[in-house]
């Protein structure tokens, strides 16, 4: 295990300086200047100018060399920066805000929806999989197979319109925007959840249905166990390492994919900054949020190999 984990250490920067030097050439080749305020008056061409060489836009070559070295700590280390060690840079479309205040600010509300969603998510996913294993053909299992087809197909704005016309509007089960109260998170992380579950409840399903035919559950039974103490007991704990491997892409993924669903309901995470800095090319946000978020996916995987190795005494042996 400790090999394991130096080698995903050791991957760790290797990943984020090829998404570094990715997202900086797509970003870089997004058309207009950040420093371009369509709603009010533009500066002069002298003070954009200088502003363009301030922020080293001029120059490519040593604004991805500069901005490397301050997400790295290198100029840190070397005196060259003031500051947090690990510098995002200045948002160059929210004036006197740095890109680290943003994602401090914004990130929590981002993470505990993800969060949160991924957690109804398994609760979701694991009850109807496991009913679905139970009695595979009944009316339960076309049920959860139907609503397993629906969380996969439907995106989540239009499952979260849905929500939030029917929970919000005309229900008034729950507020339909803003954030604060625990009722303010249920729908938002309701319609996040919802494709996630889905898969999570196909993965249980077809993991309980292999371990329920296998020889060592027919064994169980001929000792007289019950039938729920099997399927809860031994089958579930073997049918989870399939969702194990999803959850560690599928978290991360729940706080990336909260953009979409931060926009519907007015949710003050991360995602409204991020579409604003890729509408209005605001560089160093994108690309902090990118490497955060990069950082959180390779974290994520990598705790995810850890607990497999810890379930499974078979792959800690190895």
């Amino acid at each position: 295990m400790t090999r394991l984990l130096l080698k995903r250490l050791i991957q760790l920067p290797i990943i984020l300086l090829a998404v570094y030097t990715l997202t900086f050439m797509l970003t870089w080749l997004i058309p207009g200047s950040p420093l371009e305020k369509s709603e009010a008056r533009q500066p002069p061409p002298e003070v954009v100018a200088a502003m363009e060489s301030q922020y080293r836009l001029d120059d490519p070559w040593h604004f991805y060399w500069d901005y490397l070295g301050g997400v790295t700590g290198v100029q840190w280390v070397m005196g060259e920066q003031q500051g947090p060690i690990i510098d995002l840079g200045p948002s160059l479309r929210h004036e006197n805000w740095t890109v680290n205040e943003i994602l401090a600010a914004q990130l929590p509300v981002s993470m505990t929806l993800g969060l949160l969603a991924i957690l109804m998510a398994c609760v979701i996913g694991i009850i109807t999989g496991t009913m679905a294993a139970a009695r595979p053909g009944s009316w339960l299992d076309v049920l959860s197979l139907f609503i397993a087809l629906i969380g996969i197909s439907l995106p989540a704005f239009v499952t979260g319109t849905a929500l939030l016309l029917v929970g919000g509007l005309w229900l008034d089960w729950f507020p339909v925007s803003g954030w604060g109260r625990p009722s303010h998170m249920i729908l938002p992380a309701l319609a996040l959840s919802l494709p996630f579950a889905a898969y999570i409840g196909r993965l249980i399903r077809a993991g309980m249905l292999e371990q329920i035919a296998s020889d060592h559950v027919r064994t169980l039974r001929a000792l007289g166990l019950s039938e729920r103490t099997i399927l809860l007991r031994h089958c579930l704990r073997n049918a989870f390492l399939p969702v194990l491997s999803y959850l560690g892409p599928a978290t991360a993924a729940a706080m990336t994919g909260s953009f979409v669903v931060e926009r519907v309901f007015a949710v003050p995470g991360v995602g409204n900054h991020f579409i604003e800095a890729v509408l209005g090319k605001d560089i160093t946000l994108i690309m902090g949020v990118v490497l955060v978020y990069s950082a959180l996916l390779v974290i994520f995987n990598m705790l995810v190999d850890l607990l497999y190795g810890w379930l499974d005494p078979r792959i800690r042996l190895a």
